[in-house]
């Protein structure tokens, strides 16, 4: 070798080494954790505005029904003496919510029986006149609520259902059907036909395999079913307000707005909005609780196929 040419040595089996990693561009991951909360900041401004304007109704309505108001129960300092008015208000807040409670818990009942039975026949059977009857059951949702509550009331009363809590919601019933029925025929036809198929295989029934196999499958549908009946049912007015005649009888939205001209006419604005808070509690809990399988319920029959 000659002298003062660089001498090299190579290590048989040792790889070389690997040359200097480039550096970073400068500002790289910043940049992109600037631009993803750049775009995603419109968003944030716009669900926030709209949780601003559906919770500020129910914010002042809370806070008012508790602060000091003249004409109400509650003329000084902060308290609940507006929810006294409603315990004292005829036969009293408790009778009233039990009222509600059994005409809602009735209507989602025979509302889950109902539509599931329907729905499963109108997604799993072949018959004549299938898509007519489906047809058929929709456009009940094009008649108006108030022109049926009259021939309603005269059937009620032949058969003795009027003035009866039973009555109303049945009524209620039949108008949460159509709705409920397409929802449950969806979300059977999202289901794979090979699941009841193979129940049936394995000894099942048609209501067997319903019962063991598909109920489970559709459950998110069913609870987003008897969300809406129960937000419906709770909330009526026009049917109590039609068939219910007895002041003992009757459900909460209607004592809540015969208690606002309770005394010579004069609006207790306190007692009123007390009764809103009472009236929209339930619903915001039960909707928190099962706000997941309403949204996977609508979502259901999106996903099919």
């Amino acid at each position: 070798m000659p002298t003062g040419s660089p001498s090299t040595t190579t290590v048989i089996g040792e790889r070389p080494s690997a040359p200097p990693a480039a550096p970073a561009a400068p500002g790289g991951s910043g940049g992109a954790t600037i631009a993803g909360i750049a775009l995603r900041t419109p968003y944030w401004v716009l669900t926030g505005a709209l949780a601003v304007i559906f919770l500020f109704p129910l914010v002042w309505t809370a806070v008012a029904s508790i602060a000091p108001q003249a004409g109400t129960n509650q003329t000084h300092g902060w308290g609940f003496g507006n929810y006294e008015t409603l315990t004292t208000y005829q036969a009293g807040i408790w009778r009233y919510l039990a009222n509600s409670a059994f005409v809602s818990t009735l209507t989602v009942a025979l509302t889950l029986l109902i539509s599931l039975l329907g729905g499963y026949a109108f997604a799993r059977f072949r018959f004549a006149g299938r898509n007519v009857l489906f047809l058929a059951t929709l456009a009940i949702l094009m008649v108006p609520y108030a022109t049926l509550l009259i021939p309603l009331y005269v059937l009620l009363n032949e058969v003795g259902l009027q003035n009866s809590l039973v009555g109303v919601a049945l009524v209620l019933t039949v108008f949460q059907l159509p709705f409920a029925t397409f929802l449950m025929r969806i979300s059977f036809e999202a289901v794979p036909r090979e699941l009841d198929e193979a129940a049936m295989v394995d000894g099942c029934s048609s209501f067997g395999a319903l019962w063991r196999v598909l109920v489970p499958a559709v459950k998110p549908g069913m609870i987003t079913v008897g969300l809406f009946a129960f937000l419906a049912a709770w909330n009526d007015f026009m049917a109590p307000l039609i068939l219910i005649n007895d002041s003992e009888r009757m459900t909460l939205p209607l004592a809540v707005s015969n208690l606002r001209g309770q005394v010579q006419g004069v609006v207790d604005y306190g007692a009123t909005e007390a009764g809103v808070v009472v009236l929209a509690l339930p619903c915001m809990v039960l909707f928190l609780l099962l706000q997941r399988h309403y949204v996977r319920g609508f979502m259901s029959g999106a996903l099919k196929g």
